[in-house]
């Protein structure tokens, strides 16, 4: 339909837009379509840059749909305090367990925030960190591919915590997986030797990979 539209011509661009939204919101709200009210909000936030409306459309398409990928951009909304919603770390965290449990193209980014969020202290009530819940959900990542996990897991077998002891083998292999991934800093770190441990915990504690927006 796009290639039959003139876009030098502001009205019948207008009117074109004007349809595009109709038909949208007719797929979104009334055939109940989650992927076409995920189009909905691309439509809102990259041609009205109504982000408050896109909030509220991602909000209806994560809570009542299920949708992965609306889940994951809802939870950065509530990160950033997009969309006139309240910054929102433990809302956000909600929402990214919805994406990751369910398939989508930012499934794994979503497992990654959610162990990211445990790490820091973010999704228990009490606000300490759940080191067992991040290393679940960086190994669920790691193991699908996503290297920013595969990095973290082996800055944490490095750098240890109570209850969590440094296991240097651990941290060697998904080290050397992340690298595979085209991690860099965990290519910069292959093959260091033991003694040389205490730089590369310097340089893994600057570069731990948190959230992801993209």
């Amino acid at each position: 339909m796009a290639g039959l539209v003139d876009f030098q011509n502001k009205e019948g661009l207008k009117s074109f837009l004007e349809s595009m939204e109709v038909e949208c919101n007719y797929h979104s709200y009334h055939k109940k379509d989650p992927d076409s009210c995920y189009h909905l909000v691309d439509y809102l936030e990259g041609i009205q840059k109504n982000f408050d409306e896109a909030a509220k459309v991602l909000k209806f398409n994560c809570e009542d749909n299920q949708h992965s990928n609306s889940c994951y951009k809802l939870g950065i909304y509530y990160v950033t305090g997009k969309g006139g919603l309240t910054q929102d770390l433990k809302a956000a965290a909600s929402c990214f367990l919805i994406a990751c449990d369910k398939p989508g193209k930012k499934s794994l980014a979503a497992c990654h925030n959610i162990a990211c969020l445990a790490h820091d202290g973010w999704v228990n009530e009490d606000g300490q960190p759940d080191l067992g819940k991040a290393r679940n959900y960086y190994t669920r990542a790691c193991d699908a591919g996503y290297a920013s996990s595969c990095f973290n897991l082996s800055a944490m077998f490095l750098q240890g915590a109570p209850g969590f002891p440094k296991d240097m083998d651990l941290e060697c292999k998904y080290s050397m997986k992340a690298c595979d991934l085209g991690h860099f800093w965990a290519c910069l770190g292959d093959g260091i030797e033991k003694d040389e441990a205490k730089q590369l915990h310097k340089e893994q504690q600057k570069s731990v990979q948190f959230l992801t927006f993209g």
